[in-house]
This record gives C-alpha cells, structure tokens and sequence, in this order.
C-alpha cells in the first residue's frame, strides 16, 4: 500500500480546490440568477395588484360589487 505523504495530501487537496472552483463559479451565476427571476416575479405581483385595484374599481363604478368596502 502506498505510504500517505503530506505532499500526496498536497496533490489531493490542490486537485479537489481545483474541481470545486468552477463549482463555487457556477453557483454564484445560478445565485445571480435567481435573484434576477425573484426580482421579476416580485415586479409582476405589483402589476396584477395594481391591475387588481383598477379592477375593483371599476365593478365598483358599475355596480356589480354588492359590499364597496370589499
């Protein structure tokens, strides 16, 4: 059996740095990303809740809501 080195150690621990790297890389791109996505989402739910308000309104105006303060 192989004799276990603090340079065999070295070599195994510079070769996982090496796989993790591009790994943290990706991660932090997919982070970015949902954020941009949760950013957009949060953008829309303000429009439908405008789109919502400007709807009750309107029932309101015409008449087809039976409580207004709803």
């Amino acid at each position: 059996m192989a004799e276990v080195t603090n340079e065999l150690i070295f070599e195994v621990l510079k070769q996982i740095q090496g796989d993790v790297s591009p790994i943290k890389s990706d991660l932090r791109d997919v982070k970015i990303r949902v954020t941009n996505l949760e950013e957009g989402q949060a953008a829309i739910n303000r429009r439908l809740d405008r789109i919502d308000d400007r709807l009750d309104r309107m029932e309101r105006r015409v008449g087809l809501v039976d409580n207004p303060l709803s």
